[in-house]
């Protein structure tokens, strides 16, 4: 018999990547630390210091706005920092391949 919720429905799958320790980083120990507000420094996610879905302008996801200059200022997003969306970062990069191509 398979696994059911109570319902009757099958239950849903966490996500390949979740609990596993390549999809967390925290290094407490950096002189930035946190490079962002935070709640929550325990769950703050390292992996991507440097956000790789910058490339990605207003597609990114994340909360920011653009400077009087044009510049991308994300110093208010968390997106790439929040253990819980290492999917959605890594689920982008097809996408910031297609924008480096030549």
């Amino acid at each position: 018999m398979k696994d059911q919720t109570k319902d009757g429905g099958v239950p849903e799958q966490a996500p390949y990547w979740e609990g596993k320790n390549y999809a967390f980083f925290n290094h407490k120990s950096c002189e930035f630390f946190p490079c962002h507000k935070t709640e929550d420094p325990d769950n703050f996610n390292c992996l991507f210091c440097y956000c790789p879905l910058y490339a990605l302008k207003d597609k990114c996801g994340g909360n920011f706005v653009y400077s009087k200059n044009g510049i991308k200022d994300c110093s208010n997003c968390r997106l790439p920092h929040e253990r819980k969306n290492y999917g959605y970062v890594v689920g982008k990069f097809n996408e910031i391949l297609e924008i480096t191509k030549l």
